[in-house]
């Protein structure tokens, strides 16, 4: 299976290099998509969207909300198979629409830094949900934003102690923590009810751990997840486990056996 990585950044430097070392059995590297392509790759080949969704079997998204609103759509409509890692982006409709339209291309959706999914969704078919929460907290500074007003930004980067940053629907808080909160959508995706999962973040100064408490309550039972990840040294906003969340993915799809998927 030919793999084209979309980004080259904290996720898809590590996966793409990962693949041209042949560390995916029955998956290859065909090429990075960057939006800069003069940028380089550290050696790895660099293609234009055009050139790698025609060469490609997979792309793989590892670039953002913005990138996969830009190519999704168009990669499943050539025929290849999208893995998506930025599913915030899927709380736009427009962008939702478009990717579950009918198109010879299939879409798969990467759990990212965070597990338990398999388990509420199942729970999500069994009966439904009468409460889920999801509730991340990172390191302060990691949290600022471009919308935050300057005020905020300076209490995050100066704070001292843990600050609740925003609570609501998992739809509003994915958009307003575009590169933090992609857990956030995965649990609504699983519990099948953007509205229905309150999102919580919280910004602490003293993590040194980034951490996810997944808490459902319905029909099949109660489920409490716990999650601390180590922060990406390249992207301290995303996870370290994140690339290898993505290659193994990669490994599920190339067809091998035995995968938890």
């Amino acid at each position: 299976m030919r793999v084209a990585v979309l980004g080259f950044g904290g996720i898809g430097a590590p996966v793409a290099h990962a693949l041209a070392r042949g560390e995916v059995p029955g998956a290859e590297l065909a090429g990075v998509v960057r939006r800069d392509p003069a940028s380089g790759a550290d050696g790895l080949a660099v293609l234009g969207l055009d050139e790698a969704v025609e060469r490609a079997d997979l792309v793989a998204e590892c670039a953002g909300q913005r990138a996969l609103a830009e190519v999704g759509a168009r990669a499943v409509g050539a025929g290849r198979d999208l893995l998506v890692v930025s599913m915030g982006a899927l709380a736009d409709d427009a962008v939702f629409e478009a990717l579950v339209a009918p198109a010879p291309g299939r879409v798969h959706l990467c759990a990212g830094a965070i597990g338990g999914l398999d388990l509420l969704a199942a729970s999500a078919r069994m009966g439904g949900f009468g409460q889920v929460r999801i509730t991340t907290t990172k390191a302060a500074a990691s949290l600022v934003q471009p919308w935050m007003d300057a005020g905020l930004a300076r209490r995050l980067r100066e704070a001292t102690e843990p600050l609740e940053l925003m609570r609501g629907p998992a739809r509003k808080v994915t958009r307003a923590f575009p590169r933090s909160a992609n857990v956030a959508a995965a649990v609504a995706f699983a519990a099948r009810d953007w509205d229905a999962v309150e999102a919580v973040v919280v910004a602490d100064p003293s993590v040194e751990r980034t951490s996810h408490v997944i808490e459902a309550h319905g029909t099949a039972g109660d489920y409490r997840f716990e999650i601390r990840n180590r922060p990406s040294e390249r992207n301290p906003a995303s996870s370290a486990v994140v690339p290898f969340a993505v290659l193994h993915a990669i490994e599920a799809l190339a067809g091998r056996t035995m995968v938890f998927r």
